[in-house]
């Protein structure tokens, strides 16, 4: 049977709730509070794009479905990979990282697609233009860490970019008509 909390006991565990994480950087208060709100925005659309790409590779179909549907588990293995380091990069400058899927859903910019159908096509252009919207939004934190010259930060960003970018290359590329030649 559980014993009861003493009254001491209850403050002491409320106080640990209560008080900050205590991170210690040398970069200013503003500086972490603004680079780990570029960073969390981020690491919303990155949990927002890694369940969109899963949604479409889950949900692929038609005579290019084995290419597209190993392409997009790619691109969200891709995709996922991004998130701890994102976070832990936040916690390292003395920031708070995203808690729920409810906090993500309040900072994420990029849209659900919730249909029961999408043709393949469609699949590719949305995941196209989500990947262009998180480069800017990388590019946009990357200026954020520039103003305070949070170097790490900003060369994992640069990494991030271009795999954004090699991302929004393949899915453009897949995307193609081919011409009567089948190029």
């Amino acid at each position: 049977m559980a014993k009861k909390l003493s009254a001491a006991k209850k403050e002491t565990l409320k106080g640990r709730r209560l008080a900050p994480l205590g991170t210690p950087t040398d970069l200013p208060a503003a500086a972490t509070k603004d680079i780990s709100a570029a960073m969390n925005g981020v690491l919303a659309d990155v949990f927002a794009l890694y369940i969109k790409t899963k949604n479409f590779h889950w949900h692929m179909s038609g005579p290019h479905f084995r290419d597209y549907h190993l392409l997009l588990d790619e691109q969200s293995d891709q995709v996922f990979a991004m998130a701890d380091p994102i976070a832990e990069r936040v916690r390292k400058i003395g920031g708070q990282t995203l808690k729920s899927i409810g906090d993500i859903a309040r900072t994420k910019r990029i849209a659900d697609n919730d249909a029961g159908y999408v043709e393949p096509s469609d699949m590719l252009a949305e995941l196209q233009e989500d990947n262009k919207n998180l480069a800017a939004a990388l590019r946009e934190a990357h200026n954020v860490c520039d103003e305070y010259g949070d170097i790490a930060t900003a060369s994992l960003i640069e990494v991030w970019i271009d795999e954004t970018e090699r991302r929004t290359w393949f899915l453009f590329e897949a995307g193609r008509r081919g011409d009567s030649s089948g190029h």
